[in-house]
C-alpha cells in the first residue's frame, strides 16, 4: 500500500485565493486567463486550498476567516521574501499606491525604499522582490484589483512588524467584508 504524501500550498495558490475573493465561485478558464496560466494549475491550485482548508470543501468558495488567518499571521512564514538587486518593475508591497497610502502618517523606516516585481513593461525603479508567481506582474498590469491584493500580501512577507500592522488590519478588512470597497451595513461573511 502506497502512502499518500503530503500537500503543500504553493505560491501561485495565493493567487488563486485572492481572484476568487474578487470573483467568487468563478469557473477555472476565466480563473487561468486571468491568472495568466492553464486551467490545469488553477485546478491543483483550487485543489490544494480546499485540503488546506482556505476554500470551503468541494467549492470554490473562500473560506473568508482561515484565509484572513493566513494572510496575517502564516504567508509570511510560508513564502518568505527573497529580494534582489535594484531592477525596473512593476511596484509592489508599499510602493503600490493604494497599499504605500495606508502607511502614510506612520513611523516606518522599512518604506524608504521602493520595491518592485522585476518586468520590463514596469514604470519603477527599486530593489527586486520575486514575485509569488512568475506571471504577477503581468497579471497586476491587466487587473488593478488584483494588484492591490498582491502588493498589500508583499507587505504582509516584506514588512517590519509596523507595517504589518497597518497592512494586516486592510487586508484583513477587505478579506473579511469582501474585496470591493467596504461601505457601511454591509456583513461579513
Amino acid at each position: 500500500m502506497r502512502t499518500p504524501s503530503q500537500l503543500t500550498l504553493r505560491p501561485f495558490d495565493v493567487a488563486v485565493a485572492l481572484r476568487l475573493l474578487l470573483e467568487p465561485e468563478d469557473r477555472y478558464e476565466p480563473m487561468a486567463d486571468a491568472l495568466a496560466t492553464s486551467t490545469s494549475a488553477v485546478h491543483r491550485g483550487v485543489s490544494r486550498l480546499q485540503s488546506a482548508g482556505l476554500l470551503r470543501a468541494a467549492s470554490r468558495t473562500v473560506a473568508r476567516s482561515a484565509l484572513r488567518e493566513f494572510l496575517v499571521h502564516g504567508v509570511r512564514y510560508a513564502f518568505p521574501p527573497v529580494r534582489g538587486h535594484d531592477a525596473l518593475g512593476v511596484p509592489t508591497a508599499w510602493s503600490h499606491t493604494q497599499v504605500g497610502a495606508l502607511l502614510q502618517g506612520e513611523t516606518v523606516s522599512d518604506v524608504a525604499r521602493a520595491l518592485v516585481w522585476p518586468d520590463q513593461a514596469g514604470t519603477q525603479r527599486g530593489d527586486m522582490l520575486v514575485p509569488l508567481f512568475p506571471a504577477a506582474p503581468r497579471v497586476a498590469l491587466r487587473d488593478t484589483r488584483m494588484h492591490e491584493l498582491l502588493a498589500a500580501v508583499d507587505a504582509m512577507r516584506a514588512g517590519s512588524t509596523a507595517v504589518r500592522r497597518v497592512v494586516g488590519e486592510h487586508l484583513a478588512q477587505r478579506v473579511l467584508w469582501g474585496a470591493g470597497e467596504v461601505t457601511a451595513g454591509q456583513s461579513a461573511s
